[in-house]
């Protein structure tokens, strides 16, 4: 009988002044049953205390009846070290004082030590009556001991005792909650005679069975036997309706508590009802219309209107609260954090956090769990591992709630620190947290642990489980291992709709839209319903397919079964119709989700807006998002730098940087990447290389976008040498980065080594040169004036050449005045792409560079008789903050005089330097004089002579251009340099000029 305790924490109740114990004066029957009298009705710990040293120095502490007062008392302060003490202490223990522990235990959740103190009442030969059954069945429920269970019905039905209606009640409970529902239901027909409190039993069980709806004809079934429904009966059907969602049942149960008074626990399942059915308002108002709350029911309501996601009004909640100094407790807390977590309000989250704290709550592990997700969701990860770390008892929830906040908020790699650091520990790891550790090796692609992971969960006997099958084919797929994927798909005996929306979901990732829609056809064959997430899969696929038409198909189908309201959808969505030219379309649904909308639609609509290459849209839509209190989070950076790229707008950029730093995403890989590519499309190569050399964790993208800046500056040695430097370093070298450093080579006019490093993507790499490398070269060698050469690279080619290729080549032969090979390439050129004018454009500038005007007309009228549009030259410079924009020709800006002023008095200059205008670069067959009034009227020359005339001298002049830089503009331009002592930085369509004292970093080679 010698059993083990384990420590418990101490009860700390009300401080009481025991001052009516009647003062000891000896031990006398009359003081023994005046003592268990104030035994009976003690409310207070340490009056219990006293009196039992009044007992023990009384001699009555030993007495069968006295023991068993106190076993009660201690049980019913969860005080099971005490009651055993006492139990102990009692020689010859009777029946019911066996009876009083067996109780005690599960009183205070030590049910298996009550089952071991039944069998022990057994060794010592004593007859169980029927309370010692009803006790250890209710043990065994505690336990969840199944096994011991059944023997104890037997037991019970060879004593006959099975008709008795608290065993019955008991035995029926014990049954639902071992989810065994057909031996409950046995138990419950055979009972000769059915009470309210043996139905509440029933229904409690079959609410949380796979068939709830039995739960509601069961209650229906209870006036037929003359039983009137309780509050209890009522608050057991909660969960029923609410699983399935059946507002008529709803209305039904609302409609009887209307016509009878069964208090505020009945109206708070009302608010809960509703709100799991989706009918939160109808909630809302049962709220409003109780005359008295209590800490649950505001706790219930907002529940309810967080269950729903609106979170807007669980924060209102809040604030009502605060403002009327109502006492909150964890449900109110844990879903006011939730809201917080969820609209990345960190500034109410930590008011929130405070109220804990206030409350004590805080050290809960089911409140700490929240607290810590909060901060993890609104980017503060730091403070959410030193909540993690010092949080006492933490457990498994615990650590999966705080990894899976990491992984949703884009920070694996911490997510996975985490899980490392609790292996240490003794937290075991189950389904749900190898699933959220699974989703991290995905989205970093770390296949060798995620097979680690798969090992452990095989081992573990983890594996079966739907969620973990799920989370390893998704972690496969999006490692790109589809084999395997699909080899767990297949074994799976049942499979749910995640499962197949895994599958979708990374094939539309890694860019395979078609075996997506395959998966979705396979899925309605399944029998099984499409859900919310798989349209999340299905709609991008329409955006790498840009089949408009798909996608508005797949909105019908959205809109038909409810899901539009589903904020991933909407995003989705607007993401499909920004992509596929259809931003008035994405703009409409970006307004309509005003309320709901978060983080990610701004960054869905940012990132449309720049794929529509409507930049000064994105950044606006970025300083909007701000302006609701939404904190932007590191995709947004992503999608909105690419904005400030492409306009070089550096002091934007340079705003963008400092928010980053301040935010903490300075360590956040693709941020450090998105910077890198700023920069250097800002001209600024020396902050692309500072943010390089700080990239903690480097990946290939990082160096792909460091060799793409000198690239696009025409540093080709610099390129060449780190392109050697990654490889040295071990970095998977991709199909980018030989298109980046070829590219490089090309700028640079660098032959030997750009044919080296061709050379070696098949023969080193084991890669096969794709259309964007034979363009690179051909460029390269066109350029440096080896046509031969170039053509037969073309002619060896296993695949047909593109537009890049011919356009390449037609390029190479305007800067060598080739016309014979220019038309050849045209030809190419007008099957490939008949719409395109730029390529008439460049043969026409070729016709005009021979004195060939006839066909350079000719050419210029086949543009305007087919419908297409030449692209007008256009330059933007930014000044004193402002963007201005000057096309060729320009004659509206207001400054035009000043500029032309100015303009003479530089050209005078220029002339006397030895100037001569070139003026082959003027495709009009017009007078000499008059071609030299189109050259000087070119966009570039307009926006360097208003620069010049609004800027401090000896600044820096930044410029972009949409087009190429002409010829006699790039000659210009390094004489304006040299007589004005300025440096001017050109970004054209194809790479930076850097002019600086008469000479430019792409010596003349571009």
């Amino acid at each position: 009988m010698i059993l083990n305790r384990a420590l418990r924490r101490n009860y700390h109740p009300p401080r009481t002044t025991p001052s009516e114990i009647p003062p000891f004066q000896s031990a006398t029957p009359n003081n023994q049953s005046h003592y268990l009298r104030f035994l009976a009705s003690c409310k207070d710990f340490k009056l219990l205390l006293q009196i039992h040293g009044h007992f023990t120095v009384s001699g009555f502490a030993k007495d069968s009846s006295t023991a068993t007062h106190l076993v009660n008392s201690y049980s019913s302060f969860r005080r099971w070290d005490l009651a055993r003490l006492v139990f102990d202490s009692t020689p010859n223990p009777s029946v019911i004082l066996w009876n009083s522990i067996i109780r005690a235990s599960t009183r205070s959740n030590r049910c298996k030590d009550g089952l071991r103190m039944y069998r022990c009442m057994l060794e010592e030969g004593l007859e169980p009556d029927k309370y010692t059954f009803n006790f250890v069945v209710k043990a065994c429920t505690g336990a969840l001991d199944l096994q011991e269970g059944v023997l104890v019905h037997r037991e019970i039905v060879r004593r006959r005792l099975d008709s008795d209606a608290f065993i019955g009640t008991s035995l029926i409970d014990m049954y639902c909650k071992n989810g065994e529902l057909k031996f409950a239901g046995e138990v419950f027909d055979r009972m000769p005679k059915k009470d309210v409190v043996v139905c509440n039993a029933m229904i409690a069980g079959l609410s949380q069975s796979e068939d709830p709806f039995r739960a509601l004809e069961l209650i229906r079934s209870m006036p037929l036997w003359g039983l009137e429904p309780s509050s209890v009966s009522l608050l057991n059907l909660v969960p029923a309706v609410s699983r399935l969602e059946d507002r008529d049942s709803c209305r039904s149960v609302h409609g009887y508590v209307v016509r009878r008074d069964f208090g505020i626990a009945v109206l708070n399942g009302l608010i809960d009802m509703y709100s799991k059915c989706g009918d939160v308002d109808v909630a809302r108002r049962v709220f409003d219309g109780m005359h008295r709350r209590d800490d649950i029911t505001w706790g219930t309501v907002m529940a309810g209107y967080a269950f729903n996601r609106r979170f807007l009004e669980v924060l209102e909640l809040f604030s009502c609260m605060r403002a009327e100094n109502l006492k909150m407790n964890k449900v109110s807390l844990i879903s006011a954090l939730l809201a917080a977590a969820e609209l990345r309000d960190l500034e109410k989250g930590k008011e929130i956090y405070g109220c804990a704290q206030q409350e004590e709550l805080d050290s809960d592990v089911l409140v700490a769990t929240p607290i810590m997700t909060m901060y993890a969701k609104c980017g503060e990860i730091e403070k959410a591992k030193e909540l993690f770390d010092k949080l006492q008892g933490k457990d498994i929830i615990a650590q999966s709630a705080i990894i899976s906040a990491s992984v949703q908020s884009g920070y694996a790699e911490e997510a996975l620190s985490i899980f490392r650091d609790c292996q240490n520990e003794t937290l075991v790891p189950d389904a749900i947290t190898l699933s959220t550790v699974l989703s991290a090796c995905a989205e970093l692609s770390l296949l060798k642990l995620g097979k680690s992971i798969h090992c452990y969960a095989v081992k573990a006997s983890i594996d079966c489980y739907i969620s973990t099958s799920t989370a390893l084919v998704s972690m496969y797929a999006k490692c790109g291992f589809f084999t395997s994927a699909l080899i767990i798909f297949h074994r799976m005996p049942s499979k749910d709709v995640v499962t197949w929306n895994a599958l979708i979901n990374a094939y539309t990732q890694i860019g395979e839209p078609y075996h997506a829609m395959k998966m979705f056809l396979k899925l309605q064959s399944s029998g099984i319903k499409p859900d919310a997430g798989t349209m999340v899969g299905l709609v991008p696929a329409c955006t790498l397919l840009n089949d408009l038409d798909q996608g508005a198909c797949f909105h019908g189908q959205i809109i038909k079964r409810g899901f539009e309201s589903d904020t991933h959808v909407k995003n989705a969505l607007i993401g499909m119709y920004a992509k596929c030219g259809s931003l008035p379309s994405a703009d409409v649904l970006f307004n309509k989700t005003q309320l709901m909308r978060d983080e990610v639609s701004w960054n869905v609509i940012i990132a449309g807006y720049v794929h529509s290459g409507h930049a000064k849209e994105a950044i606006s839509a970025f300083h909007r998002m701000k302006s609701e209190n939404l904190r932007p989070n590191s995709v947004t950076f992503v999608s909105t730098l690419p904005a400030v790229a492409f306009l070089s707008a550096l002091r934007e950029g340079m705003a963008f940087h400092a928010s980053i730093i301040k935010m903490g995403f300075l360590s956040n890989t693709l941020v450090g990447n998105s910077l890198i590519d700023m920069y250097s499309k800002c001209g600024r190569l020396k902050l692309s290389e500072k943010c390089f050399s700080e990239i903690q964790h480097k990946d290939t993208v990082s160096w792909n976008a460091m060799l793409a800046g000198y690239a696009v500056h025409g540093l080709g040695d610099r390129a060449v040498s780190l392109f050697s430097l990654m490889q040295e370093s071990h970095v998977q070298v991709d199909s980018l980065s030989f298109v980046s450093v070829l590219s490089a080579c090309r700028h640079a006019g660098l032959i030997k080594e750009g044919r080296e490093i061709f050379r070696s993507i098949r023969e080193k790499h084991c890669l096969e040169p794709n259309l964007e490398h034979y363009a690179c070269m051909v460029d390269l060698l066109g350029r440096s004036g080896l046509f031969d050469e170039a053509l037969s690279l073309i002619s060896s080619m296993t695949m047909a050449p593109d537009a890049g290729i011919w356009g390449a080549l037609l390029g190479a032969c305007r800067v060598h005045s080739n016309l014979k090979l220019g038309e050849v390439a045209l030809n190419h050129l007008a099957k490939l792409e008949p719409g395109n004018s730029t390529n008439y454009v460049v043969l026409a500038n070729i016709y005009a560079q021979s004195g060939r005007w006839v066909d350079a007309d000719k050419t210029r009228s086949r543009i305007i008789n087919s419908g297409l549009t030449k692209t007008p030259g256009c330059t933007w410079v930014e000044v004193k903050n402002k963007v201005h924009v000057f096309r060729a020709g320009d004659q509206s800006h207001p400054q035009l005089e000043s500029i032309r002023l100015f303009w003479n008095n530089l050209l005078e200059n220029m002339e006397k330097m030895g100037y001569v205008p070139d003026r082959s670069f003027v495709l009009q067959n017009v007078e000499e004089e008059d071609k030299d009034i189109f050259l000087y009227n070119h966009s570039e020359r307009l926006a360097i002579t208003f620069a010049l005339l609004n800027t401090e001298p000896g600044s820096t002049i930044h410029m972009v251009k949409n087009l190429r830089v002409c010829g006699d503009c790039h000659t210009a331009t390094k004489y304006i340099t040299k007589i004005t002592n300025r440096s001017i930085i050109v970004r054209d369509a194809i790479r930076f000029h850097h002019f600086v004292d008469g000479v430019c970093s792409c010596k003349d080679f571009w």
